[in-house]
């Protein structure tokens, strides 16, 4: 049986991934600054819950690492943790940088320290290539983030990169794009938008204050992309994937897909608020997985439209 190590099984990739592997057959184990006291709610939320082992573990202590790795002793290890929000990114920009720079350094050195075949598969980020005018970024294109989250992601890329190339360790990135599932917090615009449709729809008279409407997104569907990753540590290869669903939409096209799959007029129930934007925004976000369609044989079944009506569908009133 193998083992998984999954860091951050708290979030919405992680609980999505401890499920996918679980059918597959493996142990998983999961970690959380303090396990003891997480709800670890969306493991509850998919049922799985008492299925995984939970161990109290801090990205940003080395030491903590290594003990959790020591014990655990996995065979496979999912980092998908640290600080998750963009925006937020730009109010605690140095515990971003911790979380996700860091703390993949950490995880990285302990596999050295260790001298196991140990495969890593890190989260990265389509925030790492900034704006790139409207074109499809694919494994290519040069990073110009726009984000504190966007340049700790970079950094972690290369962090990956350079042990893979110096100590030929199995470590691979995957550069995942928006993707979207009714484990999201709220405080993620896409599921704030579904919450509060569904809200009017059931009666509430709030309006919906969004910022840049105008931005273009890849968005796809979550439990399709934790295959992917799952995917990258089955190759004989460790290597770096774009995940993406290859097709981009305004967010004003997602809030009148959620609108109107409850039979409301978004443009009644939306404020324009300018207080929302940020410092920096990426006008176009898009990317190109011709490689993972090729080497995966990965291909999102899912596009924005199909997303909002699977969320709609699903999220609580």
């Amino acid at each position: 049986m193998k083992k998984a190590l999954i860091c951050g099984i708290s979030g919405q990739d992680g609980a999505y991934l401890a499920k996918l592997l679980l059918e597959k057959g493996y142990s998983v184990c999961g970690t959380s600054r303090d396990a003891q006291i997480s709800a670890f709610s969306n493991l509850t939320r998919l049922g799985i819950r008492d299925q995984v082992k939970l161990e109290s573990m801090a990205l940003t202590d080395f030491r903590s690492v290594l003990q959790v790795l020591t014990k655990v002793d996995p065979d496979e290890i999912y980092n998908l943790a640290g600080q998750s929000s963009v925006g937020l990114s730009f109010e605690l920009p140095v515990e971003t940088l911790e979380s996700i720079a860091t703390g993949t350094l950490n995880l990285l050195e302990a596999i050295r320290f260790l001298v196991k075949p140990i495969k890593l598969y890190n989260a990265g980020s389509s925030e790492c290539f900034g704006d790139t005018q409207g074109a499809p970024a694919d494994e290519n294109t040069p990073f110009r983030p726009r984000s504190p989250y966007g340049v700790a992601k970079a950094t972690a890329f290369w962090e990956v990169a350079n042990y893979r190339e110096a100590y030929s360790i199995f470590a691979a990135s995957g550069i995942l794009f928006n993707h979207e599932s009714p484990l999201r917090p709220q405080r993620f615009v896409t599921q704030k938008i579904i919450a509060t449709a569904k809200r009017i729809a059931a009666g509430s008279r709030e309006m919906l204050h969004l910022g840049n409407t105008a931005i273009r997104r890849d968005w796809g569907w979550a439990p399709e992309y934790v295959e992917a990753m799952y995917l990258m540590l089955q190759q004989a290869q460790p290597d770096d994937y774009v995940i993406a669903t290859g097709q981009a939409y305004s967010l004003q096209e997602f809030v009148a897909q959620a609108f109107a799959a409850l039979d409301l007029d978004w443009q009644a129930h939306v404020v324009i608020d300018q207080s929302l934007y940020r410092p920096t925004e990426i006008a176009h976000s898009q990317g190109s997985p011709a490689k993972a369609n090729r080497q995966l044989g990965w291909v999102a079944k899912s596009a924005m439209p199909e997303v909002v009506r699977q969320m709609v569908s699903v999220h609580p009133q």
